[in-house]
């Protein structure tokens, strides 16, 4: 669609009080810094904001839509992407983390290293390693992240989302968000804005040293610069680390175009400043295929490509869960939140 298609929706999004601009460069927008432009991107900096751009998106029938966050987890394709982006916003009274007792409590556009250092100084355990987790409570939530042994699912009690397909807000519990490795049932239209937590009772002083524990790990071992973290799931219990697959098929600093296998951590894949999302894309897919060929096993990603042709998306999706138990619940899930007819 041009500009010009996309003006109704706009010009409605506006008159809303809503957040919004055309042809924004997604490359200033994602960890990654390539990628091409989204046709209109909207922030969402509040619940009402998202109720309201939900009534925009029915009214507008707008269908290809994607929720990006804050952008950690995203490679988008060089051609950009002829849909609505939707950002969390940096500030934002759904991003305050709070404690009542032994939960804690979190918006959706809370930053991960926020939510553990803030429950760690409010004397609950549970959550340091989220310190290590790049990107927004909400992204968390929706592909349940995880790191130094332990994964949202363990200390999510539930969570409160809104359908910008139905407009409808409800609370969804662990169970109902069908969270699984690296995934869940929540789909593009859902909008995570808030989650509680079940912590522990520790001191401050215990959580810090675990904090820093996890932090010094984290630079000893991982790449800053271009990246969007892990880029490969791990593979079934017992095939080993995705990142130790790489490193044994000797892709270790392999290159094509701008991008590279980090040198510090096989499963990042680098962009320097000339990279493209194209160049990202051929070093998975060669990565891919000689992890294959060396050890028999397809790698899948986790990172989300937005923008691509269907069968490329297909070539790094994760097939490990039954397609029928993806559909159950995200069809469970859908109905809670009135995307479909019970």
């Amino acid at each position: 669609m041009s500009d010009a298609t996309w003006m109704p929706f706009v010009q409605q999004c506006a008159d809303a009080g809503l957040q919004v601009d055309t042809n924004v460069a997604m490359a200033q927008r994602t960890t990654y810094g390539v990628g091409g432009s989204a046709a209109v991107v909207v922030v969402v900096h509040s619940e009402s904001d998202a109720v309201a751009l939900s009534k925009v998106v029915e009214q507008c029938q707008v269908e290809n839509i994607v929720v990006v966050g804050r952008g950690s987890n995203v490679l988008v394709s060089d051609e950009g992407f002829n849909g609505v982006v939707v950002l969390l916003g940096a500030v934002s009274p759904d991003s305050a983390v709070g404690v009542d007792g032994d939960v804690v409590q979190a918006g959706g556009s809370a930053l991960m290293p926020v939510l553990a250092r803030r429950s760690v100084g409010a004397g609950r355990g549970g959550l340091e390693w989220c310190v290590g987790i790049p990107g927004t409570v909400g992204g968390a939530v929706r592909m349940n992240a995880g790191g130094h042994g332990a994964e949202m699912v363990d200390n999510l009690i539930d969570a409160r989302v809104v359908s910008l397909k139905s407009g409808n807000v409800c609370v969804v519990s662990n169970a109902d968000l069908g969270l699984h490795f690296r995934g869940s049932a929540l789909s593009q239209h859902h909008v995570v804005l808030s989650a509680r937590f079940q912590t522990t009772n520790i001191t401050p002083e215990e959580g810090t040293a675990t904090i820093n524990s996890v932090v010094a790990w984290r630079r000893e071992h991982q790449p800053g610069g271009r990246n969007a973290g892990s880029v490969f799931v791990n593979p079934a219990q017992g095939d080993g680390s995705a990142g130790a697959l790489i490193d044994a098929a000797e892709l270790r600093g392999y290159s094509r175009g701008g991008a590279s296998v980090s040198e510090k951590h096989a499963n990042f894949i680098q962009a320097n400043e000339h990279a493209t999302a194209a160049d990202v894309v051929a070093v998975m897919g060669d990565v891919q295929q000689k992890v294959f060929e060396v050890h028999g096993i397809m790698l899948r990603s986790e990172v989300a490509l937005v923008g691509f042709d269907a069968r490329i998306a297909e070539q790094f999706s994760d097939p490990r869960h039954s397609a029928l138990e993806q559909n159950d619940a995200r069809a469970h899930l859908s109905k809670l939140l009135g995307d479909i007819d019970e």
